[in-house]
């Protein structure tokens, strides 16, 4: 089997008078393939700077984004946990009556008296604080 060999002047044949015309290069030449690569080659070098210069913009809500994906993640995988304990028989009863004792013994140690709903009020507030700052 031959191959066609393949002219460095390609040409066409004109229907009207069989003459024949070169054509233009349709592929991609040397010059243009290493403007492409220089452009490529100083975005790259030039990244660096421009993520760091976002990200000292927007840091804040970048942040606060990521916090917030971490938190649902968090609390999916939580679900999930809590989901593959409950199917294990007797686990379930074992919480709810763990949660009945520790709820039970909170009453009883921060609601029945007086004093000790103070206490619990003072508590709470040095945790607001904590949390919030102090109101001006």
């Amino acid at each position: 089997m031959v191959e066609p060999t393949k002219s460095a002047n390609p040409t066409t044949a004109s229907p009207e008078g069989g003459t024949m015309t070169p054509t233009p290069d349709q592929g991609p030449n040397k010059e243009q393939f290493e403007e492409i690569k220089e452009k490529v080659v100083v975005f790259l070098s030039e990244l660096p700077g421009y993520v760091s210069k976002f990200f000292g913009e927007y840091q804040k809500p970048i942040v606060t984004i990521l916090l917030i994906v971490v938190a649902v993640v968090t609390i999916k995988v939580l679900f999930a946990v809590v989901d593959a304990l409950n199917d294990i028989p007797l686990v379930a009863p074992t919480f709810e009556l763990i949660g009945m004792g520790y709820a039970a013994w909170f009453v009883y140690r921060y609601l029945l008296k007086a004093s000790t709903r103070q206490e619990l009020v003072q508590e709470v507030n040095a945790l607001r604080k904590q949390v919030f700052g102090n109101k001006s």
